[in-house]
């Protein structure tokens, strides 16, 4: 007994949520075609996923009745094909803008393409950020002033249908939010390709980028200033359908029907060659130079990344067993650390450790110190700081308590030990830093809460000169001092004032 499957219309498709994009939006073009579009592949809503990264497109899984993700910044191509690697029975779908797509995800974008995992990408291209209320993007046009771009950007734009052919896309696609016609059955069409598909749409922001692409969507323009590709058939556009395209040498060049050219002269359309660089060099037909070119591009078949990822796995299971991490993590060539430090191999080969005799040619190719301070500064070891004796606290001791310990002794911090082992350290930056104002507030809050947890420390041993280092590199006033020892046992503290005390000392006497 078999059940037959209900048919889904477009109202099946649409969530209970309530849509949010500003009235006016390209984007409610975008996700009706889409809805109208779903229930002609068959394929049920539970077999299909939408996710999306950040932007104002990116509300699209929301709008949907059917799995979604709403991701990260940039991410949705990286989501999108760890879910197609372990369920390639989903229909994945990437909604991506041009901010989320070209320039925080560019480069997720970029490896997903060339991958070609069977997933549907469908960028919005607005050429604005949108969303963050109106700076410019990866896709807006030199010249264009915007919040950030006050005297007009200076960044060349990117031009996202030639990063794909760039890419080796096996499906490429354009067309236009209000072109709903065609919108429909381009998304069709890459609904329908095995492998990545990728389309721009030119989506129209009504608020912040109004009329970015109205020459290809104004009724006394667009036939001037769009091409639409048909498979097998000449480029011909305009209101009369009297001009084309012709290729001179390498070049396409605009010419005009029965002026002794027939459409037999013209650039016919093959959306199935291999060699991309025709579909590179139409998409390099831009307004106003050229009518810009809508439909698809290019629609190739490639071997599929999940196809063949799953295929290493099944033949990887077949010829040696299901996997076991726990194996895997604890077999071949490990190292065991010792308490002492001491590392013990258990691999094949031995590791390389350079004997003091070794090293020495490395030593002798330090540079020479230029002065009697340098010299010092390379020589001396902490010790001939005498660090001070540090106060240490417990752990529970009250953050006003703390204060009073620093103004009564006049340091610049405590050190926090428990145990006898050292956990952190409070500063006087520590006091100015976290208490603030608030130092009242936090008077009975203990000390704990607010100290800088497992410090930067130094070995007694060091060399002053790395010290300073150390600390000009963290920012550090105030660094604990530890013995030689496995306990690292705090013996004391200094300062940025003892360094400079240090130097003082050897400028003065000259050695």
């Amino acid at each position: 007994m078999s059940t037959e499957l209900p048919v889904l219309k477009p109202a099946d498709f649409a969530s209970d949520q309530d849509v949010r994009w500003c009235p006016g939006c390209g984007d409610y073009s975008i996700l009706a075609q889409m809805k109208k579009m779903l229930p002609s592949l068959g394929v049920p809503r539970e077999k299909i996923v939408f996710v999306s990264g950040i932007g104002c497109s990116s509300r699209f899984p929301y709008y949907m009745n059917t799995y979604g993700i709403h991701s990260i910044h940039g991410r949705a191509p990286a989501f999108a094909t760890g879910i197609k690697c372990v369920r390639p029975d989903l229909q994945v779908w990437v909604i991506t803008g041009d901010g989320d797509g070209l320039s925080i995800g560019g480069n997720h974008l970029m490896h997903t393409i060339r991958r070609n995992l069977d997933i549907n990408i469908i960028l919005f291209n607005n050429r604005i950020y949108g969303l963050t209320k109106g700076q410019y993007s990866p896709t807006s046009p030199l010249g264009k002033k915007t919040k950030t771009t006050p005297m007009g950007s200076i960044d060349n734009p990117l031009h996202p249908l030639s990063i794909a052919i760039g890419c080796e896309a096996t499906f490429v696609a354009r067309s236009i939010d209000v072109n709903i016609k065609h919108l429909g059955m381009t998304l069709k069409r890459a609904a329908e390709h095995k492998g990545t598909s990728f389309i721009e749409v030119y989506q129209n922001c009504n608020v912040f980028n109004d009329g970015a692409w109205s020459y290809a969507t104004d009724r006394e323009t667009k036939s001037d200033n769009i091409v639409e590709l048909e498979h097998g058939k000449p480029l011909i556009f305009g209101k009369n359908r009297d001009k084309g395209i012709r290729l001179n040498g390498l070049e396409p060049e605009i010419v005009e029907l029965g002026k002794g050219i027939k459409e037999d002269d013209l650039l016919f359309h093959d959306e199935k060659a291999t060699e991309p660089s025709l579909a590179y060099l139409l998409t390099r037909m831009r307004h106003p130079e050229f009518p810009e070119p809508i439909g698809v591009f290019r629609a190739i078949d490639a071997p599929k990344y999940d196809h063949e990822l799953n295929h290493q796995l099944k033949v990887a299971v077949e010829n040696q067993g299901m996997g076991d991490l726990n194996v895997m993590f604890n077999t071949g060539d490990t190292w065991t650390v010792e308490d002492d430090a001491d590392v013990s191999y258990e691999g094949e080969q031995p590791p390389t450790m350079l004997t003091e005799e070794e090293m020495a040619p490395f030593e002798t190719d330090l540079p020479t110190p230029a002065t009697a301070v340098e010299r010092a500064l390379l020589d001396d070891r902490l010790e001939v700081l005498k660090p001070k004796p540090m106060v240490s606290v417990p752990p529970e001791t009250t953050v006003a308590q703390v204060l009073r310990i620093l103004v009564d002794n006049g340091i610049g911090c405590v050190i926090i030990e428990e145990e006898g082992q050292l956990i952190g350290i409070f500063s006087e930056r520590d006091a100015l830093n976290k208490l603030n104002t608030k130092a009242a507030e936090f008077a009975d809050r203990p000390i704990r809460d607010f100290m800088t947890a497992d410090p930067e420390t130094l070995d007694m041993q060091a060399k002053v000169a790395f010290a300073v280092q150390r600390m000009d590199l963290g920012g550090y006033r105030h660094v604990p001092v530890v013995d030689n020892t496995a306990e690292k046992t705090a013996q004391g503290v200094i300062s940025v004032r003892d360094i400079l005390r240090y130097l003082t000392e050897r400028m003065t006497s000259g050695k």
